[in-house]
């Protein structure tokens, strides 16, 4: 069974944990994934006479391991707390950093490319709102013909929120 986790740093470690424990068995194979949109419109204001890494959309091997570090090091905080949680329960999972500006047709692509058997991503909106329909995780849903797991991210309570707000 090969697990594909897809992660915006809004999955709550220990629930993912505990349910890709329940369903791995000796052959499985985990990959932790996040799609990062590398903010080319600020990349390309700083093209000018002097420097012009990205003119006519070809950017130098500077430019392009700029790109790649800038996914590298922004995936990894993201992927870094699910990939800890993994590793403390015994559990071995790859890092996958994405370079997409449409987080859902690579989650997609990523899941059909690696054969998955199971998406887990997070669910960070309200289920009844129409901001739902928006969101990653439902267009993945409508999207995917591979099994879509939902894990719902920490809730605050009524109090958590008072506090947050005082303090704030």
């Amino acid at each position: 069974m090969h697990i594909l986790i897809a992660t915006a740093g809004a999955l709550p470690p220990a629930a993912v944990v505990e349910l890709v424990a329940g369903l791995w068995s000796p052959g499985s194979t985990i990959t932790v994934m996040t799609s990062i949109e590398v903010p080319r419109s600020f990349l390309e204001e700083l093209d000018t006479e002097e420097w012009r890494p990205f003119s006519d959309a070809v950017m130098s091997p500077e430019s392009e391991r700029q790109v790649a570090r800038y996914v590298e090091e922004r995936g990894r905080r993201l992927v870094e707390p699910i990939l800890a949680g993994l590793d403390a329960a015994g559990l071995a999972a790859q890092p996958l950093f994405v370079d997409s500006s449409a987080p859902a047709s690579a989650i997609i692509e990523t899941a059909t490319e690696r054969e998955s058997d199971l998406i887990i991503m997070g669910a960070t909106r309200p289920i009844f709102t129409e901001d739902v329909w928006q969101s990653v995780a439902v267009k993945v849903m409508q999207a995917s013909s591979i099994p879509v797991v939902m894990v719902p991210g920490l809730s605050r309570t009524a109090d958590d929120a008072a506090d947050a707000e005082r303090s704030g």
